[in-house]
């Protein structure tokens, strides 16, 4: 991996409690403790993947983006294959990420559906809606970003390519190697991306959706007047 970041691999781990009788979930006279608040300046990009997807938390301090951590979170294709299952390995996997790093946001890559590959978007929705779910149950706004959008707000051009993206993505953050692997480098660019969108003009950028579906831009052909028109 790369300097600043662990790039630990989150997989699904046990419950905090186990089942210790018939009608008890968790130890007696056990309160657990509030949770904490989340830190407004952290952001949290997710490159999603219904395998691996990648992630990377970000703050953003008086100097420019910091990076705390970054890695992967993996479905367990080969242990379980069942479609169920390996949505709990990354909704648990993402669950802990944000359970640790307390982000002020959370940013995913938006949707592109090629009409000669529909079931890739659709297995993508999947992995996307359970880190949507993992956000909305702890309170956390979730944006979305397009990948031509990510790739003009760092680069300058909606088609820069992923090299490209990775030496821009060292530079920005002062990493003394390219971040790989590119599950993690795209989790880096899209929060970096939030990172200077949200100093822009309008804070949080009119470029991002809540629903994570734009559609004036799903139908342009045009990446650069429309940046979110074309795959990653």
């Amino acid at each position: 991996m790369f300097p600043h970041a662990c790039g630990k691999a989150l997989e699904s781990s046990s419950p905090e409690y186990q089942s210790i009788g018939p009608w008890l979930t968790e130890p007696p006279n056990m309160a657990k403790p509030p949770p904490m608040p989340p830190e407004p300046q952290r952001i949290l990009g997710v490159d999603p993947g219904l395998q691996v997807a990648g992630y990377a938390v970000l703050d953003s301090t008086r100097d420019g983006p910091k990076v705390l951590d970054a890695g992967v979170v993996r479905s367990e294709k080969d242990a379980n294959p069942d479609m169920a299952q390996r949505l709990k390995s990354l909704f648990d996997g993402i669950g802990e990420v944000l359970d640790e790093w307390r982000p002020g946001v959370m940013v995913v890559e938006q949707l592109y559906a090629h009409y000669e590959h529909p079931r890739t978007a659709i297995l993508m929705a999947h992995a996307r809606g359970a880190f949507f779910l993992a956000g909305a149950q702890r309170g956390i706004p979730v944006l979305s970003y397009a990948s031509t959008k990510v790739k003009k707000l760092i680069t300058g051009s909606g088609r820069a390519g992923k090299e490209q993206m990775q030496h821009a993505i060292a530079r920005q953050l002062g990493l003394a190697k390219l971040p790989e692997p590119h599950d993690v480098a795209d989790a880096l660019a899209i929060a970096l991306c939030h990172y200077f969108a949200s100093r822009g003009p309008v804070r949080g950028s009119s470029a991002a959706t809540f629903t994570g579906v734009n559609r004036a831009a799903l139908f342009a052909s045009d990446p650069d007047e429309f940046e979110d028109a074309a795959p990653a």
